[in-house]
């Protein structure tokens, strides 16, 4: 081959590599401009997909009611009116009335005043009360599934009370039960806990600041849950960012005082500022007044008075029966917002037959179903007492459905 012929075949070559580059750039432009616009076409598919979700999506509110009442003091005119003949005792009676309402509650609590060390320990009256697990046996029978059990009389029948109490809870693992416990490991385990009802998770602790003088055994604090603020703290900060809602029992106040005293205030505000979004309060043996406080974060109940006892008088035979609703609420963002709601409340009053001392068929009946020959003026002081309740609360809701 000549060098001419070679040197023309050269001299092609830039112009072939020239067109291939060319073809190159052009297809794979296209083809990047087509995967380019397939891409945006997608996510612009994508992002109307969400935005339509969005607009579709709910907001969604769970919700759970709890019913509340006072002590269980457990006289003795209220055990031997439960006594049978074979030497049982049989409290299902003396709850009748309140069965039917109890029941259709998602949570219901009541104050265990007394301990229940049972017969075996020897049944007892006060001032070192003692009282058959046939009471809890009771107020389970009647849909009570919160009880509170720290209190002024958890000591009454020292340690073996305790523990047998313990035992009688234990054996109930359905029932939130709080304020006793055998072992500091139970203890941590059980204010721990996580309850669920309704898609709303929430924690139960119970407190006592009275012990009648009955200290606990050295080492042994967790026999009897007696409130202090660095406990509270430690406490509470294991379940607060873990449910949806903190619930305490206080068993705090002065006794027979329609009034809540100062430490009661300082000790709602200093829970309230922990995140306790409802405080139930007990030990006064009469009702005091309820309010929202710390710009309505927590709902505070301050006296529930008693639920049923044999103190014979006017004042202590009347308790209060509160219900509020925990509301849960998830908006459209996920964003999710718990309040107490909805408060509303009620007399109850404990019925007997009085004969030479003797106080006989007992019965926790609503004042709306009171007759003139069971209490007499009963009206009148319904609005006595209901003034109490409405001291800090005037818009409080009276009236709960009982039928």
């Amino acid at each position: 081959m000549s060098r001419k012929k070679v040197k023309r075949k050269m001299k092609k070559w830039p112009k072939i590599i020239l067109i291939v580059f060319l073809v190159i750039i052009v297809v794979g432009g296209t083809v990047f401009g087509l995967y380019k616009s397939k891409i945006f076409e997608k996510k612009n598919k994508d992002k109307k997909v969400v935005e339509k979700k969005k607009k579709e999506k709910k907001a969604i509110d769970y919700e759970a009611k709890i019913f509340m009442v006072g002590d269980a003091l457990i006289h003795w005119g209220v055990y031997n009116d439960a006594k049978q003949s074979d030497g049982s005792y049989d409290f299902k009676p003396q709850l009748e009335y309140m069965k039917p309402i109890v029941s259709k509650y998602d949570l219901a609590y009541y104050n265990q005043e007394t301990v229940l060390g049972g017969k075996e320990l020897g049944v007892s009256s006060y001032p070192r009360f003692n009282s058959p697990q046939e009471v809890g046996d009771a107020f389970i029978d009647a849909g009570f599934n919160m009880v509170s059990l720290a209190t002024n009389h958890t000591m009454d029948k020292g340690e073996a009370g305790v523990l047998k109490s313990v035992e009688y809870w234990k054996s109930h693992s359905d029932i939130a039960a709080s304020g006793q416990w055998s072992s500091q490991e139970e203890r941590t385990a059980s204010v721990s806990k996580i309850y669920e009802v309704n898609n709303i998770k929430y924690a139960f602790i119970s407190y006592t600041i009275w012990t009648n003088g009955l200290e606990t055994p050295i080492g042994k604090d967790y026999l009897n849950n007696v409130y202090s603020p660095e406990k509270a703290k430690a406490d509470i900060e294991l379940v607060r960012d873990k449910v949806d809602f903190v619930i305490v029992a206080m068993h705090w106040g002065t006794e027979y005082s329609f009034k809540k005293d100062y430490k009661q205030d300082e000790i709602a505000a200093y829970l309230s500022d922990l995140g306790v979004d409802l405080i139930i309060g007990a030990h006064p043996h009469v009702i005091q007044t309820v309010e929202y406080i710390n710009d309505n974060k927590t709902f505070v109940i301050y006296s529930l008075g008693n639920f049923i006892s044999d103190q014979l008088d006017v004042d202590n035979y009347t308790g209060l029966a509160m219900e509020v609703t925990l509301k849960k609420h998830i908006d459209v963002d996920d964003s999710i917002t718990n309040t107490v709601v909805d408060p509303k409340a009620e007399l109850l009053y404990t019925v007997t037959n009085q004969s030479r001392g003797y106080s006989t068929n007992f019965r926790v009946i609503p004042y709306p179903k009171l007759e003139d020959n069971q209490l007499r003026n009963h009206a009148a002081l319904y609005e006595k007492y209901k003034a109490i309740v409405n001291e800090n609360y005037p818009n409080l809701t009276w009236g709960l459905t009982w039928e």
